[in-house]
């Protein structure tokens, strides 16, 4: 039986959480500097158009999630059906990867997504981030292409119902 995971809406109390998570080596090393990512996430906390999430498994957070309308913040990622929601997403507890939670949460997540009738889901991890790319495969996403975004090159993956 798969884990199951919770998405908690993030809070401001959850910032020094989220900031410690950021400092960790897996996530500078694909999110970048983890001052300018925390002003991101930080700022992005009462955006209307952003959903950001705290996952935990059992009593333990270990993952963040965000979530956005492609209609607000397309990444040069072409023409994509109306409602598209976009997802960005880290694990950062370092003792938890490495053993399926990427994909399980991700998974469990787009489900949900897709439950409620959005039409397509998509996702940009650097194509040299193996680990993530092959995540997202395993939660159903299939690549399409590369795209350039302001962070540069990424594979476009997309999910449908």
């Amino acid at each position: 039986m798969a884990p199951e995971y919770v998405f908690r809406p993030m809070s401001a109390g959850d910032l020094s959480l989220v900031q410690r998570w950021l400092e960790t080596p897996e996530v500078v090393r694909w999110w970048g500097r983890a001052d300018e990512q925390y002003a991101l996430v930080s700022g992005d906390l009462d955006h209307p158009d952003m959903d950001q999430f705290i996952v935990v498994l059992g009593e333990q957070p270990f993952g963040y999630i965000q979530c956005y309308p492609l209609s607000t913040w397309n990444q040069g990622f072409g023409s994509q059906p109306s409602a598209t929601r976009g997802i960005d997403q880290f694990i950062g507890e370092p003792d938890m990867i490495g053993r399926g939670h990427g994909s399980g949460f991700i998974r469990q997540f787009v489900d949900g997504l897709l439950g409620r009738g959005i039409p397509r889901v998509v996702t940009d991890p650097d194509p040299d981030n193996v680990r993530a790319v092959r995540a997202c495969a395993r939660a159903g996403f299939r690549s399409e292409r590369m795209v350039d975004t302001p962070d540069g090159p990424a594979l476009l993956m997309v999910r449908d119902p």
